[in-house]
């Protein structure tokens, strides 16, 4: 017998894809980090509205393009009844970051949502993050375990997909960008795929980083510049163990790399044969609109958005559709899937 899977939750993941199952999703469920990206560019205090409008655009004309888009339900409403007909609805289920004094970097849901309300208002997926250590107290990785297997039960519950962010970090290397934590972050996210994995948490799509640094392997673009954590074989091998510790579809997240990168990355990710299903990127492919919007208004931002956004997204896509494949892969194919009714 294959994975058990509802008529539903089926229906609702391949709405979320293309037709060939690849997950190509803009993410736009960005609040805290948003808001200072525009701060910085701007004169007056940044509004509730001017966010709003940003995602707004960003969804009207980004989302044609895509399969699915990440939206947030504190801005993210406005944003939804724009995006296109073809394009599935994914929705933030966390607040957005967490306490500069929190060192355990602890998760907390949206206190006025649940998933229940979610899907009434019309969401076909739910997105936890999580900051995540494998290698942390037990104390602490209990506590967040714990969340992530409520909101799956939730979401089982539902019949709606339960999409899983678990972003990596190390209480004892404080700079993730560094070639330190480079280092160790293949060990983390392998670790990581293998945990949320299990099928306790009820998750149907893990949204994880890429397991090398691609600006730290000899021989990448990327890598410009920057001191060399791996070769390409070790970039290569250390990919492959993390990919084959997942049980479920696993996507990737754009980091808030530039798009250049991303493409790269993805490539790479190709020629290492990765099992992917595909990505929710997000500021690869609008970030730079940031000082647009901020300086020269909505008008501007529609334009920059015509010009250079969707044609960063349209390259994206050509490059799924070269390397990526399709979420049901995983299970050995959609025919092995066990579909019944709710």
């Amino acid at each position: 017998m294959g994975r058990l899977m509802t008529e539903e939750k089926f229906s609702l993941l391949c709405s979320l894809a293309n037709e060939r199952g690849i997950i190509t999703a803009t993410a736009m469920d960005q609040r805290g980090s948003l808001k200072k990206a525009l701060a910085q560019y701007s004169q007056n205090e940044v509004m509730e509205k001017q966010l709003i409008a940003f995602k707004t655009l960003v969804s009207e004309i980004l989302s044609p393009h895509a399969s699915s888009i990440l939206l947030d339900p504190e801005y993210g409403w406005p944003a939804a009844k724009q995006r296109a007909d073809n394009a599935g609805l994914i929705m933030a289920y966390e607040q957005t970051g967490y306490s500069a004094e929190d060192e355990n970097r602890m998760p907390d849901l949206l206190p006025e949502w649940s998933v229940l309300r979610l899907k009434q208002r019309g969401a076909q997926a739910v997105k936890l993050l999580v900051y995540y250590d494998p290698d942390d107290r037990e104390e602490i990785n209990t506590v967040k375990q714990a969340l992530i297997e409520r909101v799956g039960l939730e979401c089982k519950a539902l019949n709606l997909p339960f999409f899983l962010e678990p972003l990596c970090y190390s209480r004892h290397i404080p700079d993730s960008k560094g070639i330190e934590f480079a280092k160790v972050r293949p060990h983390n996210v392998r670790k990581m795929m293998k945990e949320f994995s299990r099928p306790a948490y009820h998750i149907d799509v893990l949204k994880v980083e890429v397991p090398v640094n691609v600006h730290y392997v000899k021989g990448l673009k990327a890598n410009e510049g920057h001191p060399v954590a791996y070769t390409l074989e070790e970039a290569k091998t250390l990919m492959q163990e993390a990919a084959a510790a997942a049980e479920v579809p696993f996507i990737f997240l754009s980091g808030g790399v530039t798009d250049e990168v991303f493409i790269e990355t993805l490539e790479f990710a190709g020629e290492a044969q990765i099992p992917f299903s595909g990505v929710l990127c997000g500021r690869a492919s609008w970030q730079d609109g940031i000082p647009v919007y901020a300086r020269h208004g909505e008008a501007a931002l529609r334009e920059w958005l015509l010009n250079v956004g969707v044609k960063r997204v349209q390259k994206l896509n050509d490059v799924l559709q070269k390397n990526a494949v399709a979420w049901w892969n995983v299970y050995g194919g959609k025919e092995r899937l066990n579909i019944v009714a709710g």
